[in-house]
């Protein structure tokens, strides 16, 4: 977004949001690489220690992580290679059949079916067979899995080492939102009025994607995925007086033109994909055009701040051809992330470096000109690879220069395997 006329004094500190947007397990795998990528390259700035934080959905889950002073590194140990000793997160965590909703659905049949073939007796002409069965439709679980285990997770990772899961108990201001399912408005977990639920709880409800999870209940009232209403509710920090809003969206429509093997054979896989990519492309557009009009909306509703949006390229055939909801390949999807945003500030750092500066923050090209910078030593060994230092060294001495460069890297990310 372009910047904006100076409005305040130099020497008054400006205060800094965040919102990350949803996206599934990939989105918040790409979040966590950009997040790595942006704190390495942006000094003047502390992703723990920003002013107001907004997550929505998967987003949620970061958001909570960093008002709650976990670094963007150490969620990488967390969330992606698993290596804390006290808080690794499975992939099984985010697929555990909801086995009560089943059983819900299976206790409730029997009377469907008494009250279906009623209805067909009483009015066989007006409703009919097919009419009369549809009944049926309500015994279908409201989702296959059971989100309860990602409340579980947080409620243990949030009450540990000094971390809170209460809204009110936060140094800094964190925003979940979800959607009210009776009346399909958006509710602002952290806000007067629902301060009070637990941190784990609101992300629970945030992350609900019909179909997938069961709406929560919280208070009697049913909540599902944040994204329904808006991708990114950037107006939320812009509310708050943020004169600087730093976004992340994971997910953006596939624009085949743009990729690096060529358009025609990507245009091929879109159609060879089916229906799964052809709604996939349709949604990820849809929900882009929404953010893009409220992006617009914001240069002008609120001409005192910047809103820096960082996204995948259009082209990026991973990032669109990976399953939203694949957990597996996190590793190499987060270095994706890492890789990318490193290259995007740096293609970007003439248009950003004089509005970041007027809030106090200043990219480092060193940083992003240094090629040996990977988040994961697996990604390090195999770019070296590439360049032959493993597979000919030609000189003890190049050995010599290859394990001195390994062992710096070690000692620069000393939990790295």
């Amino acid at each position: 977004m372009k910047s904006k006329p100076a409005t305040k004094a130099a020497e008054n500190k400006s205060q800094i949001g965040i919102n990350l947007a949803a996206g599934g397990p990939l989105g918040a795998i790409y979040e966590v690489g950009a997040l790595c990528a942006l704190q390495e390259a942006l000094e003047g700035i502390d992703f723990t220690d920003l002013d107001i934080y907004v997550g929505v959905s998967a987003g949620g889950f970061i958001a909570a992580g960093l008002a709650n002073q976990i670094s963007p590194r150490e969620m990488y140990d967390i969330f992606i290679v698993n290596r804390s000793h006290k808080h690794n997160l499975q992939p099984e965590t985010f697929l555990r059949p909801a086995y009560r909703e089943y059983l819900r659905s299976a206790m409730a049949v029997p009377e469907l079916l008494l009250d279906a073939f009623r209805d067909f007796i009483t009015h066989p002409r007006e409703i009919g067979l097919f009419g009369a069965f549809m009944q049926l439709s309500r015994a279908i679980p409201t989702g296959l899995f059971d989100n309860d285990a990602i409340n579980q997770f947080l409620t243990r990772l949030f009450t540990s080492e000094g971390r809170t899961n209460d809204f009110r108990s936060l140094k800094r201001k964190l925003y979940i939102i979800a959607t009210d399912l009776d009346t399909g408005k958006s509710v602002k977990f952290g806000g007067r009025g629902h301060d009070h639920v637990p941190i784990s709880k609101a992300v629970q409800a945030s992350a609900a994607l019909p179909g997938l999870f069961p709406p929560v209940e919280i208070d009697g009232d049913h909540y599902v995925d944040g994204a329904l209403k808006k991708t990114l509710h950037a107006s939320i920090s812009l509310d708050e007086s943020a004169d600087l809003v730093l976004c992340i969206n994971p997910i953006v429509p596939f624009d085949a033109r743009l990729a690096p093997h060529g358009h025609p054979a990507t245009r091929d896989r879109l159609m060879s994909g089916g229906l799964p990519v052809v709604l996939s492309q349709t949604l990820r557009s849809i929900i882009h055009s929404r953010m893009r009009v409220g992006m617009q909306h914001y240069a002008q509703a609120y001409r005192h701040a910047d809103v820096v949006l960082f996204e995948p390229s259009h082209g990026d055939e991973e990032m669109f051809f990976s399953n939203v909801f694949s957990y597996s390949d996190r590793e190499n999807m987060c270095e994706h992330a890492y890789q990318h945003t490193r290259q995007d500030l740096l293609y970007r750092a003439d248009e950003l470096e004089p509005l970041l500066a007027r809030h106090g923050v200043r990219i480092n090209r060193d940083i992003l000109l240094d090629d040996s910078c990977f988040l994961s030593a697996r990604a390090r060994e195999a770019h070296l690879e590439k360049l032959g230092a493993i597979a000919h060294p030609k000189t003890p001495i190049d050995q010599l220069y290859y394990t001195l460069d390994l062992l710096d890297h070690w000692l620069h990310a000393p939990h790295e395997s």
